[in-house]
């Protein structure tokens, strides 16, 4: 029943069983939840308890399959990510979130569905008339951020662009201690610029957009931070946004993490990013997202040996 100790890792879920005093009536029970650290064995159960097990107790500890995440769970990280990258312009319709931002970023100009109170965002034929209505008159092509099982594209569109949207529950992140190296400003200054445009590049093929400075420190209702290692070029840089969700929950979204290309595997993007989380919990963060590419395994293993787990995807919708 016991797994390698490669599964086991803060944040997986597992199973546990282990003895109870000799008093006891039952010999064995069991806890479920998230493994908060193998020393002690610590487990946020699924009741709300933090339950720490002595060593000598332990019979068994199995890893689980992700806990199944509810759509309203996706949909309330959802609209804590729009409002920590909402755009310039907004509007409702439906239950979708349309966005402008200067046509900087695919995140800043589609339409998401974040529903409304009564109910799931609607995508009937009226409705995308007038989701395309209102992006023609800001002479911008409609474009849809579908996330797992909260719309799907019209028939006909073509999608693309599939994104993991990955989690983690502050009380199984270990937080930074002690002095830090990473600076966090309200505002991104010119060198964090550079390395966000480049993506910490030398050489690139194509100059890729210039950023868009009100795109970058635009958000709702939130706080956002600039961190940047190293001076007086940043060897790593990331950006933070906290907001609430409609469930209450309090986010830290960690987006432009990016190292310096004769800098990387040296542990400077995992620094940078336990960093702006640090400065999230301060803000009352008790939750942390992150969205990377499908197609960047590196990646999803870096955030996964942080403990951040898979929440759901979303991918892009647009006329074919």
């Amino acid at each position: 029943m016991t797994n390698s100790p490669d599964d086991l890792v803060p944040g997986r879920r597992v199973v546990v069983r282990y003895r109870l005093p000799p008093e006891d009536p039952q010999r064995f029970t069991d806890v479920i939840g998230e493994l908060v650290s193998l020393d002690p064995l610590t487990v946020h159960a699924t009741t709300g308890a933090t339950v720490t097990i002595p060593g000598e107790q332990v019979v068994a500890v199995k890893a689980l399959g992700p806990r199944p995440i509810r759509v309203r769970e996706i949909r309330a990280l959802e609209a804590a990510a729009a409002d920590g990258w909402p755009g310039v312009q907004h509007a409702w319709i439906d239950g979708w979130l349309l966005r402008t931002g200067n046509g900087y970023t695919k995140r800043a100009n589609s339409a998401v569905p974040l529903g409304t109170v009564g109910g799931p965002a609607q995508l009937t034929a009226p409705t995308l008339e007038r989701i395309e209505q209102w992006y023609a008159e800001r002479q911008m092509p409609v474009l849809l951020t579908v996330p797992d099982r909260l719309a799907s594209p019209p028939p006909g569109w073509r999608t693309w662009g599939e994104v993991v949207v990955m989690g983690i529950d502050l009380d199984n992140f270990v937080l930074p201690q002690g002095p830090s190296m990473v600076r966090i400003e309200p505002e991104p200054n010119s060198a964090w610029l550079d390395l966000h445009r480049f993506k910490g590049e030398d050489i690139v093929p194509v100059p890729p957009d210039i950023p868009d400075l009100e795109v970058l420190t635009a958000v709702h209702q939130g706080e956002l931070g600039f961190a940047t290692l190293g001076l007086p070029n940043p060897l790593a840089i990331g950006r933070g946004a906290v907001t609430t969700s409609p469930d209450g929950r309090r986010w830290i979204g960690l987006t432009g993490i990016a190292v310096a290309a004769p800098h990387r595997r040296r542990g400077l993007g995992t620094l940078v990013c336990a960093e702006l989380i640090r400065w999230g919990h301060k803000r009352e963060a008790t939750h942390a997202y992150l969205q990377v590419e499908a197609d960047n395994p590196a990646g999803i293993a870096l955030y996964r040996a942080m403990g951040f787990l898979e929440h759901h995807r979303y991918r892009y919708a647009a006329p074919a």
